[in-house]
């Protein structure tokens, strides 16, 4: 028994300190630095995996000879549970200097739990970077170990020596957001401010991440006041806050922004509840019309299109079509596909990406319906995504527009809230029905508008898709 003992003394000893590592753990009293001619950026290793992706590979390995290393500071935290053997540095504690000097964040996968009782948020630390491993995980940038075009974790044996950690804590102050469009890859992994948010109506009364439909993580729309575009709040089903309902108020809150675990959409993940603030009890309601689903199906039509008479890659014209672009330099377009995710035939498309535009706002509005000269009026349509990227398609309807385009901005547009469209969480191949819409509760001259929201940027370039509109009434 003793020689047993002794053994297992000697082999925990060996995978302590094997030797590898000169610099030892500091304690308060007694900080480290690290000379300045051993410290990389994190824009260089960036750009080294950037390199690693060109030449065909998916991941860069720093060699065991390079003795160099990064300075950043924790801004995540698993305190409360919402994250999860990582930890979440960034190598400034603010935006300044954006230019010179860009604001940059890197994940850690580490196979420890409650990191957060050793690297607090706000801890600055040197992570030794020698035989690391670069590459993407869960959509973002992460430092791990690995080969053969594999990401491991850093093992609990090791990490102390890996992630060093320093004396010194500091105050993080996050990027200020004024629109979700100015969010950037080069965002991801750093803390951000989103202000004048608020929960999705169809959401309110929802917990964080204790509904049924929750698997691994609470996925909860928030939408922003000003510009009406939307970003998931990802909350893990192991946060100690989980069952809490999300506030249904609106006003500002502090996360690490990301991606999905499949790497589909956006996500704000919090590092506690008390980082979302919403104090302001006027929230900004859309005006909205909502019939209902309508039970029966007219026979008479007055208004169809199915795009199939419209030229590929060409703006969508004719049939009363109002095709106004709004900002940026495309519109809508047909397009035919027999892809993964197919058309219906010819289909009509928005897509931004590869625009080179900051923002892309684009109208496909139906010719006026008059609403008063039959009964039983309803609207049926089919949509679908590839990766809406956070970019946004909402089905608006107007009383009160002239039906010329300088006047589509100041006209009043309401939601049609009984519609269903593609979501971004949905998946990109199936076509989604919207439902049979009534609109027999309105009076007056109607436009129906499918205004798409996105930009030329990677995290709002999605592409929608619309076929099969079609305007019925009861004979």
């Amino acid at each position: 028994m003793k020689i047993r003992i002794l053994f297992l003394l000697a082999f925990v000893s060996s995978c302590v300190d094997d030797g590898n590592y000169s610099i030892p753990i500091p304690n308060e009293e007694n900080n480290i630095t690290i000379p300045a001619d051993k410290l990389t950026t994190f824009k260089a290793l960036y750009e080294r995996y950037a390199q690693a992706v060109a030449n065909g590979n998916t991941i860069a390995i720093i060699g065991e000879n390079e003795d160099v290393y990064i300075e950043g500071y924790v801004v995540s935290s698993d305190l409360a549970g919402n994250f999860f053997e990582e930890l979440i540095i960034q190598n400034k504690v603010d935006d300044s200097n954006p230019d010179n000097d860009p604001r940059l964040g890197i994940r850690l996968d580490i196979n420890v739990g409650s990191l957060s009782d050793t690297y607090e948020f706000g801890r600055k630390v040197y992570v030794k970077l020698r035989g690391l491993t670069i590459g993407e995980s869960n959509g973002v940038l992460t430092i791990a170990k690995g080969e053969d075009q594999r990401l491991e974790q850093i093992q609990a044996f090791e990490y102390r020596n890996i992630v060093i950690r320093t004396s010194e804590v500091v105050t993080i102050t996050p990027k200020i957001i004024s629109s979700l469009t100015e969010l950037m890859e080069t965002d991801e992994n750093t803390l951000v401010q989103l202000n004048n948010m608020q929960l999705n109506r169809f959401e309110l009364g929802a917990t964080f991440a204790s509904e049924s439909i929750d698997e691994f993580d609470g996925f909860r729309v928030l939408e922003s006041c000003d510009s009406g575009i939307s970003i998931f709040l990802q909350t893990s089903i192991y946060a100690d806050f989980k069952s809490l309902i999300v506030p249904q108020n609106k006003g500002s809150l502090t996360g690490i922004f990301s991606r999905d675990y499949g790497d589909d959409f956006n996500v704000l993940i919090l590092n506690s509840a008390a980082d979302i603030i919403f104090e302001d009890t006027n929230r900004c309601e859309p005006m909205e019309l909502n019939c209902g689903i309508a039970t029966t199906l007219g026979s008479g039509n007055l208004f169809y299109e199915d795009f199939e008479t419209q030229k590929n890659n060409q703006l969508i014209v004719g049939n009363g079509w109002t095709n106004y672009i709004e900002a940026g330099s495309v519109g809508w377009e047909a397009y035919s596909s027999t892809s993964t995710n197919a058309s219906l035939g010819r289909s009509a498309r928005f897509q931004s990406a590869s625009s080179g535009d900051d923002s892309n706002i684009g109208w496909l509005i139906t010719p006026a319906i008059d609403l008063d000269a039959q009964e039983g009026e309803t609207l049926r349509f089919k949509t679908s995504n590839s990766q809406a990227d956070s970019s946004y398609l909402e089905v608006l309807y107007s009383l009160d527009w002239d039906g010329t385009e300088a006047n589509i901005i100041t006209a009043t547009w309401g939601v049609l809230s009984a519609a269903y469209v593609v979501k971004d969480t949905d998946s990109f191949v199936p076509w989604f029905n919207s439902g049979t819409i009534d609109l027999s509760c309105a009076t007056g001259t109607m436009y129906i508008a499918f205004k798409y929201t996105g930009g030329g940027q990677d995290n709002f370039d999605g592409v929608y898709e619309l076929d099969e509109v079609s305007i019925d009434y009861v004979q």
